[in-house]
């Protein structure tokens, strides 16, 4: 009988990567799930604490997974996010620099060392395994949004968009796919706070199913992939 495959989720508020989680498991993922809280999950998930605002920490994460079930993640999903409301509303340079470099690390480098501990995992899996990276994204590497609060988002989604594109590019033909994930309203329009976590599930689980999509997987509720000019 061959292993159950495994799923980390980095980041997992009440609704999207709880529901990914969830998802997830239903489809027969052992799932371990980092989080600021540490909370539990789904019943049989392996739960812990992180702070995604230091980089080096990532790694012992992977190796706590590692340890656990006895096999690296097949799919990993970056959910972790943080902004930083500027003291003045109408500038955003009244942002505290210490606070762009926290955000910065949580939005992109603990995202990008997260990819690498991926890739160094997925070396160890058998070949047939599907291996999956996928970045929870939004608008903002494409879009201005005009308001300050978006900056340490917008900075951090934008960055990390050109990484994921660059790694998914340069490894798929690996069989390792790195996606952006997007969800959209059906016109195409920001979603902001409104934001699906059933839909992020159901999409999700179909990118680790390595179906056609690009890196750039812009997606709309109940229609999944959908290419928005």
């Amino acid at each position: 009988m061959a292993a159950r495959p495994v799923v980390l989720i980095l980041g997992a508020g009440p609704r999207i990567g709880t529901s990914v989680a969830e998802n997830f498991a239903s489809n027969g993922y052992q799932v371990a799930v980092a989080s600021r809280s540490g909370n539990k999950i789904t019943e049989s998930s392996l739960s812990f604490e992180a702070d995604f605002t230091k980089p080096n920490s990532i790694p012992a994460l992977f190796d706590e997974v590692k340890a656990k079930f006895h096999a690296s993640p097949s799919v990993v999903v970056y959910n972790a996010a943080g902004f930083t409301k500027p003291p003045n509303n109408d500038s955003i340079f009244s942002t505290p620099t210490e606070s762009v470099v926290s955000d910065l690390n949580i939005n992109t480098v603990s995202a990008y060392v997260a990819a690498q501990q991926a890739v160094l995992g997925w070396e160890t899996l058998p070949a047939e395994t599907k291996k999956t990276f996928i970045y929870t994204g939004s608008i903002l590497n494409v879009s201005i949004v005009p308001i300050p609060l978006m900056l340490d988002l917008g900075m951090g989604k934008s960055a990390s968009a050109f990484w994921i594109g660059l790694a998914d590019t340069t490894y798929s033909a690996r069989g390792f796919r790195f996606f952006y994930a997007d969800e959209r309203h059906g016109d195409g329009k920001f979603k902001g706070a409104a934001v699906d976590g059933s839909a992020h599930a159901e999409f999700y689980a179909q990118l680790a199913n390595h179906e056609n999509v690009p890196w750039h997987a812009t997606f709309a509720k109940g229609k999944g992939y959908v290419k928005f000019d």
